[in-house]
């Protein structure tokens, strides 16, 4: 007998309101279908022109990105307990982490817009980069205006 396996859906997180959205997304869908949603957060320690930022002593870059992350799931999910959300945080840089994640999903969800700002622009979109090199089908979902 073959064990039917969920679907897994990868869902970028950054706090930004199009990340939020993309959340929202992955959660419906995943009522609908059942599916397993993995909310990432990837974190890197803030850099300057290149140069690591100085670290302020008793800094915790990774605590602090899974609170946010967790804090961001828990303002998405409200009281539901269902779907089941994962959150996962890990350092790394957030194009590179997402479409690695995308090798073991069937569905990698992300916002339009981040927070990248100036050096968004200048290196090039979280999202085109996920839809140029995802393993799995990607969706690009806008924030709210």
């Amino acid at each position: 007998m073959v064990e039917n396996k969920s679907e897994r859906v990868v869902v970028g997180i950054d706090g930004s309101p199009a990340s939020l959205e993309a959340l929202r997304w992955a959660i419906a869908y995943a009522e609908r279908t059942g599916a397993e949603v993995e909310a990432l957060h990837a974190w890197q320690i803030p850099t300057t022109y290149g140069t690591p930022v100085e670290v302020v002593p008793g800094e915790r870059f990774a605590e602090t990105a899974e609170r946010a992350l967790k804090g961001s799931v828990a303002e998405v999910l409200g009281d539901r307990t269902a779907p089941v959300v994962v959150p996962v945080a890990e350092m790394g840089y957030p194009p590179k982490a997402l479409v690695e994640r995308s090798k073991e999903a069937d569905l990698l969800v992300v916002g339009s817009r981040g927070r990248g700002g100036l050096a968004g622009t200048l290196l090039g979109s979280v999202s085109l980069h996920c839809v140029t090199h995802a393993a799995c089908p990607v969706v690009v979902i806008r924030a709210a205006e």
